[in-house]
């Protein structure tokens, strides 16, 4: 049972409104999950976000960033979030990241092998870096100069930087959802 309840939209002071609305409205809401519950209140970890709209909008915006704006592609970018997911047992980011996942084009089988840590079916190397990579960092929170000198090889120091912030930023969703005991929708 979660642990916050959800806040309706018509009880939003308003910056919680304006901050709802950036969410509500932004690019998230064309995803394959819905943001909103049937009352309209925001889902997943979304919701959280509304108790402090200030380091809220500052966490919409930098999810927004690593979602959108980074030159990490699509399947790479979805593969290190159900890393993470799975890492952190995270119900509420698989669900959704599985959603977003197969839009991108992950096959049922390579879900399954994420979920069980195995990335040898992911087609490209590239793939493989970026899961091997996030599993490291979610496992030790840093890499072995060997793990660096792959990652760097294959990624770049640009998406290098984009992962590890990608990581960061899941990993703080997934403690926000553990600690509000955020349920699948």
């Amino acid at each position: 049972m979660s642990r916050l309840a959800k806040l309706p939209p018509d009880g939003l002071d308003a910056d919680q409104r304006r901050l709802y609305d950036a969410i509500a409205g932004g690019p998230r809401a064309s995803g394959p999950f819905r943001l909103t519950d049937e009352r309209g209140a925001l889902q997943g970890p979304f919701n959280a976000f509304l108790l402090q709209p200030g380091l809220g909008e500052a966490l919409q915006a930098l999810g927004a960033s690593v979602r959108y704006a980074t030159t990490l592609p699509d399947r790479a970018r979805e593969i290190a979030i159900l890393v993470v997911a799975t890492a952190w047992d995270s119900a509420f980011e698989l669900y959704a990241h599985e959603a977003v996942g197969r839009r991108a084009g992950l096959t049922d089988g390579e879900l399954a092998g994420l979920r069980r840590g195995e990335f040898d079916q992911l087609p490209t190397e590239h793939e493989r870096v970026v899961a091997a990579t996030t599993r490291a960092l979610v496992a030790s929170s840093d890499l072995t100069d060997a793990e660096h000198e792959r990652a760097l090889a294959v990624l770049g120091e640009a998406q290098l930087f984009e992962l590890l912030t990608l990581v960061g930023y899941y990993a703080t969703l997934a403690l926000q959802l553990r600690v509000y005991r955020v349920e699948v929708p």
